[in-house]
């Protein structure tokens, strides 16, 4: 049984509607954070082979991303929401990972003819004030269909975003490490200094090295 097959069985054993979610952008140090809902109103031999290539968006090179990403938003009920860095100074990563999905969730939901759902939520935490049932999945983005397209969803609206915010701060190359924090990156906050769009509280511990390495 091929890959895709597996990831529809899996939302296919639960006897209701399922809208799968995942997030991108919880681990760098600049940009905001991004999740994606999706749902899919219908499956067809069609839409298996185009969708032939669907995993875990880690696991696809960028070209095979961008392929997925076009069939993904057209043949889906989806939507994609941003929290912006200010948020997440404020709410923490985690909280702000889970509103996102929240919103995006919803706004697949209001979409949907009816409102008799499970959501389907990758990792290992429970949407926060939410109406609908809901069931984590670990390493969700491997095993359900919905969640891998989210997946891909969040991964590529992020990293096109990131690559808007470097043409702006070409210095820290974010199209190159999406925020993360390599070598490149944490020279360049040394030398350049963080931006808006720098998340404070991811770099403090880089800080307060740099404040115990000028001591000696």
């Amino acid at each position: 049984m091929k890959h895709i097959e597996e990831l529809f069985l899996f939302d296919e054993k639960f006897a209701c509607p399922v809208v799968g979610t995942d997030e991108a952008g919880r681990g760098p140090a600049a940009g905001g954070v991004f999740a994606a809902a999706v749902y899919f109103p219908d499956k067809n031999e069609a839409l298996i082979k185009q969708l032939e290539i669907l995993n875990d968006s880690k696991q696809l090179s960028k070209k095979k991303r961008e392929l997925l990403f076009d069939v993904i938003k057209n043949e889906t009920i989806n939507f994609v929401v941003c929290v912006d860095v200010e948020e997440i100074e404020r709410i923490n990563i985690l909280n702000s990972s889970l509103k996102a999905m929240r919103l995006a969730c919803n706004n697949v939901i209001s979409n949907l003819k009816t409102e008799d759902v499970l959501v389907l939520v990758d990792g290992n935490k429970l949407i926060k004030e939410f109406k609908y049932p809901q069931k984590y999945v670990v390493k969700g983005d491997s095993k359900s269909a919905s969640i891998a397209a989210a997946s891909i969803l969040a991964k590529v609206t992020r990293d096109r975003y990131m690559g808007e915010l470097d043409k702006k701060y070409p210095e820290y190359g974010w199209c190159r490490n999406a925020g993360y924090l390599t070598k490149e990156h944490l020279e360049a906050i040394d030398k350049f200094g963080l931006t808006e769009f720098h998340r404070p509280s991811f770099l403090k511990k880089h800080f307060d090295k740099q404040n115990q390495l000028s001591i000696f």
